[in-house]
């Protein structure tokens, strides 16, 4: 049985939130970076905020997070540059496992479990992972997504009332139960999603729908060779409307700028930017 507290945060427990600036990556151009961590659970969380470089506004904010094995850093994430250029400010962090939070072992058994091309099952599995893991991960990851936004929006240089949500691949699966326990994020857009896995009450399908009446934007790849086309319609078919869905001939390592400009098309309206 779920339980009702699995997602919710401890109200008594301190943010201790520090942020500092830091150099900022090449294609982020003359956009602001600042390192940040906050306290989660008792784990000291490391992200990383881009902020465009001009204008004295608060920015509107895009909570963005990285795929399986992947970082704040991943090469693919620098896929925000536009974003950030066109107005926004890009909030990422280290899912637990991942960046910072590696563990030699247990990320391993997470990157294995995780891998849905080994199993022909239907509704897919979680091979090799057991099932405390994948619930303890989740638990985890969306709790530090729960705990960002509670330690950013209070940032002067960001607008709380304007926030939204992105991800790839794992950053979509595991948005996909954010976004429907956490109400703030205004609209979505997950790609290389799945669902119809794993433990019930950490399954993403389980939480989506939740989501409404909040817009959910779909981006896929017609030759995705990590998540099948079937966990991806289960997931599809759980969310409510209003709902879409943008299918791209590539495979799960090569979305297409095409893919990415329909991700930020969408966001941009919700985040209320006309550039």
């Amino acid at each position: 049985m779920e339980s009702p507290s699995l997602f919710e945060r401890d109200p008594d427990e301190p943010l201790a939130t520090h942020t500092r600036q830091v150099e900022t990556p090449r294609v982020f151009g003359d956009a602001r970076c600042l390192r940040f961590e906050f306290s989660s659970r008792g784990d000291r969380v490391p992200g990383r905020l881009l902020l465009p470089a001009t204008g004295s506004k608060p920015r509107p904010l895009i909570l963005l997070q990285h795929g399986l094995g992947g970082s704040k850093e991943a090469a693919y994430m620098d896929a925000a540059a536009p974003w950030v250029r066109g107005g926004a400010a890009v909030a990422s962090l280290d899912f637990p496992l991942h960046g910072e939070r590696r563990s030699s072992k247990l990320s391993a058994q997470l990157a294995e479990g995780l891998d849905f091309s080994r199993t022909e099952a239907t509704p897919p599995e979680t091979p090799g992972v057991s099932e405390l893991l994948w619930i303890e991960f989740t638990r985890q990851a969306v709790l530090d997504l729960r705990r960002c936004l509670d330690a950013l929006t209070h940032l002067p240089d960001l607008d709380a009332s304007r926030v939204v949500y992105a991800g790839f691949s794992l950053g979509a699966i595991v948005g996909s139960i954010f976004c429907g326990v956490d109400d703030r994020p205004a609209a979505a857009a997950l790609a290389l999603a799945g669902g119809g896995f794993g433990p019930a009450e950490v399954d993403p399908c389980r939480h989506i729908g939740k989501v409404t009446p909040r817009p959910l934007l779909f981006v896929n790849a017609r030759r995705d060779e990590r998540v099948p086309k079937r966990a991806t319609e289960a997931l599809f078919d759980a969310a409510a409307d209003p709902k879409s869905i943008e299918w791209f001939d590539a495979d799960h390592q090569g979305l297409p700028g095409r893919a990415l400009k329909t991700m930020w098309e969408f966001l941009r309206v919700h985040l209320g930017l006309d550039c």
